[in-house]
């Protein structure tokens, strides 16, 4: 009987953790790179104008080459624009 319930406790925690990444996943696709908006040291990725290579290496606020991704829609409310 200890088996039988081992294996459904297993099955249903592999069950949640391919729920959990299918969502992330979903979301992830409704992401836009909104350039304009990131905090200095809080940028996304590289800068689009070549300035720098890496997340969190922004230098001023705001820059107009630096991006931060965002659900659809919320780029616009933020004073951004969407990097196409």
């Amino acid at each position: 009987m200890k088996s039988t319930f081992a294996r459904h406790a297993l099955v249903a925690a592999a069950l949640t953790g391919l729920g959990v990444a299918g969502m992330g996943v979903a979301h992830a696709e409704d992401d836009v790179k909104c350039l304009g908006i990131a905090k200095a040291g809080q940028n996304d990725c590289a800068n689009k104008t070549g300035v720098h290579s890496c997340s969190g290496e922004a230098k001023v606020d705001n820059d107009k080459g630096d991006f931060q991704n965002v659900p659809k829609g919320t780029c616009d409310k933020l004073g951004g624009t969407v990097d196409t």
